[in-house]
């Protein structure tokens, strides 16, 4: 099993701004140091009442950045509760900036290490769809592969929203490096002409953070419509609560986009966000019929499908260790296994963006056939059990 405190150490020394919190005992979180992000609406007003600590405010697409003075030592957890209020309606929408996550066995992203793979059958529409359907990725960018090279939405894909392989120049391939891809390729699998958007939000170690997932979510809401957004990424926030900001960007998207998001790999029932949001599709991963070990789950879980030896397209690296037996164990040919609540994600996406396509529905409309209690088996700690 995979060590936490050794990820958590990991992420520490690669992001020197960040910092565990953890104001209720065994239930931390990571947040960057000395910042508050803020809704847009509210950010004048929240600059104002911390005023005596901020250092200063930086404006974007639906969120406001506070960055407070280090000197003043301000505790950012106890200023955003104070903010925001402790009863059920927060008086402004401010939050810590928490990191979000999908670095192996830690919170959240795939639950082991990706595995080389044989070539895996490309995804082939069973018949032409009705109608155009588009699904956003936020995640760590997409590489290019053959499932894809030739579409149009691909070569509209911004060098910016790249994978990046190896950003430390070790050699090796980063812990989540690929991971954006293998998501684009679950997706494909059932949606087999839908229109991906790929955003990227997360590093090649797996790491982001809230204000990086709202700035691409209002650029969804602004300019670029998305019928599905998947989310295999998330975090636990420093108050068990929402953030408010990133609750406000997801209602952005307007009624008409179905999200989806990863229940996160923590093994317990500690509601994992954004999965645990009310407006979204919060999914846990199957081994067989059973939950996968390391997979969340709860009351606040919508759905659970299969998330173990998941196979998808993938980059391409060889890396540095030589061959065993035979098997080069870190060379990569565009195709991999992999694990995690991450990967039964965007199953159920791309289902749902299937079913849209074929059938000419809305997608929240597919969405609502996908998880119909009716016609599906459920549990009372994974939702809608689906396989297929």
């Amino acid at each position: 099993m995979f060590d936490q405190q050794a990820g958590l150490e990991r992420v520490l020394a690669r992001h020197r701004d960040a910092i565990v919190v953890e104001p209720v005992p065994g239930r931390p979180a990571l947040i960057r140091r000395d910042q508050l992000l803020v809704a847009g609406p509210d950010a004048a007003a929240a600059e104002d009442l911390v005023r005596r600590w901020c250092d200063r405010r930086e404006d974007g697409a639906g969120v406001a950045r506070l960055l407070l003075r280090a000197p003043a030592r301000p505790d950012v957890c106890e200023l955003a509760a104070e903010l925001g209020g402790d009863g059920p309606h927060r008086r402004l929408a401010v939050a810590p900036n928490h990191l979000v996550h999908g670095q192996p066995m830690w919170w959240s992203g795939p639950a082991d290490r990706p595995r080389p793979a044989g070539p895996v059958p490309a995804p082939r529409p069973a018949a032409d769809a009705c109608r155009d359907v588009t699904v956003a990725i936020l995640d760590t960018g997409l590489s290019p592969h053959p499932w894809y090279a030739d579409a149009d939405w691909f070569r509209e894909q911004g060098e910016e929203d790249a994978e990046t392989l190896d950003a430390d120049l070790d050699r090796e391939l980063d812990p989540q490096a690929g991971h954006g891809t293998f998501v684009a390729g679950v997706v494909l699998r059932h949606a087999p002409t839908a229109r991906l958007r790929a955003r990227r939000v997360l590093g090649g170690d797996g790491v982001g953070d809230e204000l990086g997932v709202i700035r691409a979510l209002a650029r969804l809401a602004d300019r670029d419509h998305a019928d599905v957004v998947n989310l295999s990424l998330g975090c636990h926030t420093y108050d068990d609560r929402p953030s408010p900001v990133l609750a406000r960007a997801i209602a952005a998207l307007g009624r008409r986009t179905v999200v989806v998001a990863c229940a996160g790999n923590a093994g317990g029932d500690r509601p994992f966000w954004p999965a645990a949001l009310k407006p979204v599709i919060g999914v846990a991963a199957l081994d067989g019929d059973d939950r996968a070990w390391f997979s969340n789950y709860g009351w606040w879980v919508d759905a659970a499908a299969p998330g173990v030896d998941v196979a998808s397209s993938f980059v391409r690296f060889d890396g540095p260790r030589p061959p065993v037996d035979g098997a080069d164990p870190d060379r990569f040919d565009g195709f991999a296994t992999w694990s995690g609540t991450s990967f039964a994600t965007p199953m159920v996406a791309g289902l749902i963006a299937g079913m849209a396509a074929s059938e000419g529905l809305s997608a929240v409309t597919a969405a609502e056939r996908i998880l119909d209690q009716k016609n599906r088996p459920t549990h009372p700690d994974l939702g809608v059990i689906i396989r297929s």
